[in-house]
């Protein structure tokens, strides 16, 4: 059966990506990580493979060895839909720290509050509070 994964690429800081945002989120957890040995390939004690799952969502994760003239680019990003206006301030909060801010945090005709940040390992977060969702729910 074909599969399709997200897999994102570190350099040296994929445990530290991963511990941060099964943090964040919900029903979240590292499921399988191996490390790169004396030897091998990769530097040693870093993830040589990673799976882990964010709500349900499953990703992989590496952290490459050779250095690359690329890295992350915001054309890609993780879109959360929150469910209320206290989730999407921890959320921005726990993702923003360190990072860059390309939308701030605030209100947007296509959204009750909206943020796209990249976190501090350079990965691209789209954070959406929609419209429809009733505030006094909260």
């Amino acid at each position: 059966m074909q599969q399709i994964s997200t897999f994102l690429m570190f350099t040296g800081q994929a445990e530290a990506a991963l511990t941060l945002y099964t943090s964040v989120f919900a029903n979240s957890r590292i499921l399988s990580l191996t490390r790169y040995g004396a030897g091998e390939d990769g530097a040693e004690g870093s993830v040589k493979h990673a799976t882990f799952s964010l709500n349900g969502q499953a990703f992989m994760a590496i952290d490459s060895n050779p250095v690359h003239a690329f890295t992350f680019t915001p054309s890609i990003s993780l879109f959360v839909t929150c469910a209320d206006e206290t989730e999407i301030d921890r959320v921005y909060a726990a993702l923003a720290e360190g990072g860059g801010v390309m939308m701030p945090l605030g209100a947007y005709p296509f959204a009750r509050k909206f943020a796209w940040i990249a976190d501090r390992f350079g990965v691209s977060w789209q954070l959406s509070l929609p419209l429809n969702i009733d505030p006094s729910a909260a």
